[in-house]
């Protein structure tokens, strides 16, 4: 079993920067893919990047692409999406997952998720 904790989340102005850490007990997150995802009141859960599992290979959504950068430190069991020049359409509970599965964006191949953290950009 993998326990995820998010924190970092809270109330920033458009443009401003945030860091969401991810933080996991139980097992190593060296054997797992991370994603990050968001989901936003009335919406369906959309994903947001992921990062392979040393760290070479991240991918993300159009929407935050050149805006959002996800890094891992294994030997701290930690994962973080930095967010720059936020915006109001960013505004979600943000959460992290676990996968088992190589270069999946989809919500159902990741199996340990974490309770999620809010993030409000005001306008």
């Amino acid at each position: 079993q993998v326990q995820l904790v998010e924190s970092g989340g809270g109330l920033v102005q458009a443009g401003g920067s945030l860091r969401l850490s991810c933080a996991a007990s139980g097992r190593s997150l060296s054997n797992y893919g991370m994603g990050w995802f968001r989901q936003a009141p009335g919406k369906e859960r959309e994903f947001v990047g992921r990062i392979s599992t040393r760290g070479g290979t991240t991918s993300y959504a159009d929407s935050v692409k050149g805006r959002f950068t996800i890094s891992r430190d294994n030997a701290k069991n930690t994962v973080y999406l930095h967010m720059d020049v936020l915006k109001p359409e960013d505004t979600a509970v943000y959460y992290c997952a676990a996968t088992p599965f190589m270069n999946t964006n989809q919500p159902r191949d990741y199996g340990y998720w974490g309770q999620g953290t809010q993030v409000t950009v005001s306008s």
